[in-house]
């Protein structure tokens, strides 16, 4: 089996630049597409009224903010970057439905090893729910 289209997750730490590695090292033999995505807390669900704040504007910055990122991402890859996708709201229908969307056949995610992480793990989310093979690539803290 051949990959055509690879996704990574990326949560823009430090972190990030190394399944971007991982994943044009998997592609690039392959000539796989290869497009990131990063997906974003909800502002307006963690919204409780008790303060003034304009949501749109705020969710607005953090989007173009997380944009440049994925630029600076995808410009370290030195492999082409077909979509850098930023979403906001459930990890998990997020990245189900832009697999849909975009035809993705492999996802690329990491895994930090940390106390936390065996407690709250994204990770555990996206194997009860990605409709297709999941690279899970372990992150040493």
């Amino acid at each position: 089996m051949s990959y055509q289209h690879i996704l990574v997750a990326i949560d823009l730490s430090e972190d990030s630049k190394h399944l971007v590695d991982k994943a044009v090292a998997l592609a690039a033999p392959l000539g796989a597409d290869v497009s990131f995505i990063h997906i974003d807390v909800n502002y307006a669900e963690l919204y409780t009224g008790l303060i003034d704040i304009n949501m749109a504007e705020t969710q607005h910055k953090a989007i173009e903010a997380s944009q440049q990122q994925l630029q600076h991402l995808a410009d370290h890859a030195n492999y082409p970057i077909k979509h850098t996708l930023v979403g906001s709201g459930d990890l998990g229908n997020e990245l189900c439905e832009n697999i849909s969307e975009y035809k993705v056949d492999l996802v690329v995610c990491g895994h930090h090893q940390d106390f936390w992480s065996k407690l709250l793990s994204s990770t555990r989310q996206l194997i009860n729910c990605t409709p297709v093979d999941l690279l899970v690539v372990p992150l040493k803290d």
